[in-house]
């Protein structure tokens, strides 16, 4: 998942960035901001679906292919909005553009928290201890959140070295799972279930459809980064629809492989289920050191998304759109008051979970995260409805938003939109204060 960066000409405090990424780079920044703690986790969380799973990954993706087109299309036809929230507010005004802006604001506090509670669970492998307990997983999670804090008031050019020692890091227990899978599929050491039309229900695959969307948020990366990409009215949409095609085809053959090869209630059960997977068909050392690459993704993954969340915040502020005290760094840039209190509120949302399991705990916050996301996603397709950009892809966009809010249950997608509904106070006080 990516900032929410509306670039406004007539803003001294945001500069104009020059583009310096190649399609090369654009697909990465795609591929490395979707790739994070969603795959380690999934498997668990999809296996009682079977092959209802599958379908829904399947139509996760070709939904998400059809987001990233209206996204790629928005870019391309109106470069100056500057990225999703830009695009919102050109169609709909600034009152909109605030609370579609701070709505994806609360889905970043929410993926932190998910994500540190992946890493969680995959330690909870090495050190049990970390999963026992109501509140234990919880306030592990915290600690984490709080470390990658400390990092990032390093400042960004140490949260950026850490980033990509992690990232290069993050893509080998994925390749091990393939190829482990490939192996066992040819040696004959497991098959895949006999697939039963009988048992595919649209109830199940809807549900699993939202739980693998949480895996590919991010897709918008390039769309919001393209001030900095090259020749971006082309490689924006090539980067965007190529990264979540690659991303979305890896994900499909991992998960799968994971849930459909081994028994279901071990894999429902399972706190580390790449780690289960490896340990199921090879030894526990090698298990053990799969679980150790997850929680350096979980990691890695966790320190670029609080850096994104403290810059959300930062240039919100900077847009007049939250109040200008979270808007000042420091003499390195680095915007410490914003990522203090983006620490501090996703400290509340763990906390505030805490008594949940681990599994209960991800799989909520999971499914928070995705259907605060998907308004975002709601409002550019409706967005460039309106403004007459790609005007079926995004009424078929739409349709796939509403069907996966639906499918995140009333629970979790009424929190989102009650959590939406939250920031009237502080638009009311902005307004008041005529800061906007």
């Amino acid at each position: 998942m990516a900032g929410d960066q509306h670039r406004q000409d007539d803003d001294p405090g945001i500069r104009t960035a020059t583009g310096s990424l190649g399609l090369m780079a654009a697909i990465a920044l795609v591929m490395g901001n979707m790739i994070g703690s969603g795959v380690f986790l999934l498997p668990a969380s999809l296996a009682p679906f079977g092959w209802n799973g599958v379908i829904g990954w399947v139509a996760t993706i070709a939904g998400a292919l059809v987001l990233a087109y209206v996204l790629s299309r928005l870019t391309h036809e109106r470069p100056a909005d500057g990225g999703p929230a830009g695009f919102v507010t050109d169609a709909f005004g600034r009152r909109v553009g605030f609370f579609i802006s701070w709505i994806y604001l609360v889905s970043l506090w929410t993926s932190v928290v998910t994500i540190a509670v992946a890493a969680v669970s995959y330690l909870s492998s090495m050190v049990p201890f970390l999963g026992r307990g109501e509140h234990v997983p919880a306030l592990a999670a915290i600690v984490l959140l709080w470390l990658m804090t400390l990092v990032n008031l390093r400042g960004t050019r140490a949260a950026g070295r850490f980033q990509i020692v992690t990232l290069a890091l993050k893509v080998i227990p994925l390749v091990v799972v393939i190829v482990l899978a490939a192996y066992v599929l040819s040696s004959g050491q497991a098959t895949l279930p006999a697939f039963d039309p009988a048992q595919v229900h649209t109830g199940a695959v809807n549900g699993a459809a939202t739980m693998t969307l949480w895996a590919l948020l991010g897709f918008e990366s390039a769309s919001v980064a393209a001030a900095r990409v090259r020749n971006p009215t082309v490689n924006v949409a090539r980067a965007t629809l190529w990264g979540t095609a690659l991303t979305g085809g890896l994900y499909l053959l991992v998960c799968s492989a994971i849930a459909l090869l081994l028994p279901s209630d071990v894999t429902a059960h399972s706190a580390a289920p790449f780690a289960t997977f490896v340990a199921h068909f090879l030894d526990g050392d090698v298990a053990t050191l799969v679980a150790i690459f997850a929680v350096i993704s979980c990691i890695g993954a966790l320190n670029g998304w609080t850096l994104l969340e403290a810059e959300m915040v930062r240039d919100m502020a900077a847009r007049r759109l939250l109040p200008h005290w979270f808007a000042q760094t420091d003499a390195r840039g680095t915007a410490r008051r914003a990522l203090l209190i983006s620490a501090v509120v996703a400290s509340f949302f763990a906390a505030m979970n805490a008594s949940r399991t681990m599994q209960a705990l991800f799989e909520y916050l999971l499914l928070l995260s995705t259907s605060s996301t998907l308004w975002l996603y709601l409002a550019c397709s409706l967005a460039a409805l309106k403004l007459g950009v790609a005007r079926v892809p995004a009424a078929i966009g739409a349709v796939y938003a509403v069907w996966t809010l639906w499918g995140a249950g009333i629970g979790a997608s009424g929190m989102s939109f009650v959590l939406m509904a939250l920031g009237l106070p502080i638009w009311l006080w902005l307004r008041r204060n005529e800061i906007d």
